[in-house]
């Protein structure tokens, strides 16, 4: 995130119609208010650094909700999950922007974050990517100060209750050596390395005067979502061995309650109705903007249009679930100013308008996973029954009748936990987590035609050419569903 008009290598000037997502742009340089926004009021433990000290434990994380098990026959939380695709801050200083956003309107969310965002290119060579040269990679490394303003902002994220997952390193994509070619081997030593990144950024970018970040990185992570969404299939056993709770990283998903894949959480984006047009699109602000424009500066005078479509194809999405079978919502987006910056004012007017709403949680993917972990099997099973916007017929009351409890370990019934939010002052947290076997997965079934552009974010794309610091020209080249282009 260095200097306004700096250029990210390898990309080019048009954009593929047929992808099927878009990419947010990486450092290559650098209602009614709850809270007061952007900054952290949260008070610093006494730090145990780590390794160089570029992070450090100071217990567990602040401001989560306690897991809460369903009472019988009480309705489901509508739970929604922003996430943030190559998070970092340049100086459109949209991080900070989004950080104070989601503190306003009592927001957590996940910011995966691209591992090569906190290395300068003058130490690139440090990075090994599978099947490519050493030092290569898809999306622009960093600068020293583009590291420092990102570590601010992961540091205060952190603080305030959201969650740092990862969007890996080098961002390659398609049949030449991209992600979806790995091997499991391959995607452990991405995975590696995205941890080494985060946890060496001081020695790195010389910056060993800066404050650590306050957390264990290889504990914090649990999860993350794959570019191009490619490759799950071999990154799902390397993610399991190394503790991942979740992947966010699959194709396609519908707007129904999620289950698990060889024991990680599958948390795909999503389905959701494109107002004014007979199909739908991923939950994404790339797959708007390819069923648009197909552009990233498109007619000057469309912005507002295309930026309310997708406004009121989000709000339309989480009725649909709020009304019905009030499955998660999970909305992708990236750090970019396409087509005037229309998407971000998009998103950001959707998060005002569904997150203060009663019975509305806006978490962290780790969180959701957190009380999905927490509930009993059974009543799971009988969520997932449930079709897109499908309501229990006769109420959840009766749907999720009382049912015989199931004892814990020591032959006790399970009491539901209340929720609340704790103040981080606990022993510190162990592994990542056990995980249970999966089922299959159900086939998609009835649902509205799809449109075939916006129907996969992950297909390969090209770049336009990419000014950081400015209104982009079009996507980067090798965008999963949409990482770095701006």
């Amino acid at each position: 995130m260095a200097a306004a008009g700096k250029v990210t290598a390898g990309i080019v000037t048009t954009l593929a119609l047929m992808a099927a997502a878009g990419c947010s742009e990486g450092p290559d340089t650098a209602g009614g208010a709850k809270k007061a926004p952007g900054r952290s009021r949260v008070a610093a433990a006494p730090a145990r650094l780590i390794g160089d000290g570029s992070t450090a434990y100071t217990g567990a994380q602040p401001r989560q909700p306690a897991a809460e098990r369903l009472r019988p026959g009480e309705r489901p939380p509508q739970f929604v999950v922003f996430s943030w695709d190559g998070a970092g801050e340049d100086n459109q200083k949209l991080f900070s922007r989004f950080r104070a956003v989601g503190e306003k309107y009592d927001a957590k969310m996940t910011y995966f974050l691209s591992g090569v965002y906190m290395l300068p290119g003058a130490k690139k060579e440090i990075y090994d990517p599978p099947r490519h040269r050493r030092g290569a990679s898809d999306i622009g490394f960093n600068d020293v100060k583009g590291v420092r303003d990102t570590v601010h902002q992961l540091r205060a994220a952190w603080q305030e209750g959201s969650e740092i997952g990862t969007h890996f390193n080098g961002h390659f994509c398609g049949p030449d050596g991209g992600v979806g070619t790995w091997s499991p081997k391959e995607w452990k030593s991405e995975i590696e390395q995205a941890e080494s990144f985060v946890k060496s950024w001081k020695t790195n970018a010389g910056l060993g005067g800066e404050e650590p970040l306050p957390f264990d990185y290889s504990k914090e992570l649990v999860g993350g979502r794959a570019p191009c969404l490619e490759g799950q299939r071999n990154l799902i056993p390397a993610a399991k061995e190394m503790g991942f709770r979740y992947d966010a990283s699959s194709v396609g998903g519908r707007q129904v309650w999620p289950k698990k894949t060889d024991g990680i959480w599958d948390f795909p984006l999503q389905q959701i109705p494109v107002p004014g047009r007979a199909f739908e699109t991923l939950s994404m602000d790339y797959n708007f903007l390819a069923n648009q424009s197909g552009t990233t500066r498109g007619d000057a005078s469309m912005h507002a249009a295309w930026g309310k479509q997708m406004r009121d194809g989000l709000i339309a999405g989480f009725e649909r679930a709020e009304k019905g079978n009030r499955a998660p919502l999970f909305v992708g987006n990236h750090f970019e100013s396409w087509n005037g910056g229309t998407y971000m004012r998009a998103v950001e007017s959707a998060i005002k308008k569904i997150c203060p709403q009663k019975g509305v949680r806006c978490v962290s993917f780790k969180q959701l996973a957190d009380w999905l972990d927490a509930q009993d099997p059974q009543v799971l099973r009988m969520l997932r029954k449930l079709d897109v916007g499908e309501a229990p017929k006769g109420g959840w009351a009766g749907y999720l009748a009382a049912r015989p409890e199931r004892p814990d370990s020591s032959g006790k019934p399970v009491e539901p936990a209340r929720h609340r939010e704790h103040d981080g002052k606990q022993g510190e947290p162990g592994k990542r987590g056990e995980h249970a076997r999966h089922g299959k997965h159900k086939k998609h079934g009835k649902h509205k035609k799809h449109r075939k552009h916006g129907r996969h974010h992950g297909q390969r794309m090209r770049h336009g050419a990419s000014d950081r610091h400015g209104a982009p020209a079009g996507p980067p080249e090798h965008c999963h569903a949409g990482e770095h282009a701006k």
